[in-house]
């Protein structure tokens, strides 16, 4: 079932991609007493992923903070080593990177989609969502294809 504006978010296992190494954090922890902009790629240094995703929120980031956001994170079903890499070379600056390696955060939220056709086997649906004190506040899944209602700019215009 996925996950739906209102519901609590279920508590996983990512691994935030730091200076420093891989670093464990559960969901349910990460997401407590802030309000979250998180949003979800296909995959590290895909074309609309690092071309368009990733460059909109680095550049909205502040303008997302000024209208009360704590963290602005990304995460996709690449290890902590990819996004590590991945933020690195896009300038990523202050975005928290988080791995979910094996899926289970996108299954968790039953946001994931089959790349198999493109050799990538299961990975995390397009979307953006606010998540507030590990509640969804705002959900914005893609359709197929699409690069639309996941952007930095169209998560800024609904806050």
């Amino acid at each position: 079932m996925t996950i739906s504006v209102g519901d609590r978010l279920p508590n996983t296992t990512l691994v935030k991609a730091t200076s420093d190494g891989p670093d464990q954090v559960e969901s349910e922890t990460f997401f407590a007493g802030r309000r979250v902009a998180l949003f979800a790629v296909p995959g590290a240094f895909t074309p609309t992923c690092s071309a368009k995703h990733l460059p909109g929120f680095v550049e909205k980031e502040a303008a997302l903070k000024a209208k009360g956001i704590d963290e602005v994170a990304c995460t996709s079903v690449n290890d902590a080593f990819v996004m590590a890499a991945w933020g690195k070379s896009a300038g990523a600056g202050d975005i928290t990177l988080l791995a979910d390696g094996n899926g289970d955060f996108a299954k968790a939220v039953g946001l994931t989609m089959d790349g198999s056709g493109f050799g990538m086997g299961t990975r995390s649906q397009r979307y953006s969502m606010i998540v507030n004190d590990g509640v969804v506040e705002q959900l914005n899944v893609e359709a197929p294809g699409e690069f639309k209602v996941s952007s930095a700019e169209h998560l800024l215009s609904e806050i």
